[in-house]
């Protein structure tokens, strides 16, 4: 699976896009006040920082019995999963920039389906760039399919009071398993509905994803602010002062972009 992730890498170096010019829009963004934008920019972060992965997080963590001599061990893993997955996701923003952008004679090529996104791993595959695009594919439906309902069951049960946990049976999980099932049912029986744009629906949901986002953040800060919770282990300074800048941040590109779009 790392393979289709590794090659946009590979593939960002094969396209020898303009780093000078990258390097610069990269240190000196240009914020566009427009709906489109605004859309991409907040379902980017949406897709990179949704609200399901928080949940998901914790009760990982939870799940594994993880003690605090061992928190440093769980926090690194986090770091060093952020900071992977941010680099592959700088190298497929480039490359398809590069070659579906750059590469189209300046004109943007418009996405609709998975076959033309693969379009942009054909300077390293060729011929196989859709084979490859579409193994990546399926394993990140996979992952999704089974991840994210996972999140939700595990969030809805914890506040009921359900058991959860995927080292339960059934019958001592009941509501957590129902409703896992449930959701990857629902989410199957989504995808297999006739003519759907299904690359609008999965833009859509990202953008839901960064809107919803700021409220989930603010109340975990709450949460790991609360010394009746966490004891001594409350959030440092620097982390209150930076999740709360990003938390305005994505908040007010959130707010612009409904005043713009009632607006116009």
């Amino acid at each position: 699976a790392c393979v289709f992730y590794i090659a946009y890498l590979f593939t960002g170096f094969i396209v020898k896009p303009d780093w000078l010019r990258i390097g610069h829009e990269f240190v000196t963004p240009q914020l566009q006040f427009k709906p489109a934008f605004l859309i991409m920019l907040i379902g980017v972060v949406g897709t990179t920082i949704a609200p399901w992965m928080q949940f998901y997080q914790q009760a990982s963590v939870a799940e594994k019995g993880i003690s605090i001599k061992d928190y440093a061990y769980s926090k690194a893993d986090t770091i060093i999963g952020s900071i992977s997955v941010n680099l592959i996701a700088f190298f497929i923003i480039v490359v398809c920039g590069a070659v579906l952008f750059f590469g189209n004679s300046g004109t943007p090529m418009n996405i609709e389906t998975a076959a033309d996104a693969a379009k942009s791993l054909a300077p390293l595959a060729g011929k196989y760039a859709a084979l490859l695009f579409a193994f990546g594919l399926l394993n990140a439906s996979l992952f999704a399919a089974s991840i994210l309902p996972l999140s939700t069951a595990y969030s809805v049960c914890e506040s009921f009071g359900w058991e959860t946990g995927v080292n339960k049976r059934f019958v001592e999980a009941p509501q957590f398993y129902s409703l896992y099932t449930i959701l990857i049912l629902l989410g199957a029986g989504l995808i297999l509905l006739p003519k759907i744009p299904l690359i609008t629906i999965m833009l859509a949901s990202q953008v839901i994803n960064g809107i919803v986002l700021p409220f989930v953040l603010v109340a975990m800060l709450v949460i790991v602010n609360d010394k009746k919770v966490m004891g001594e282990h409350t959030n440092s300074r620097l982390n209150n002062i930076i999740t709360i800048a990003f938390t305005l941040a994505i908040s007010g590109l959130s707010l612009i972009l409904a005043v713009i779009s009632f607006t116009q």
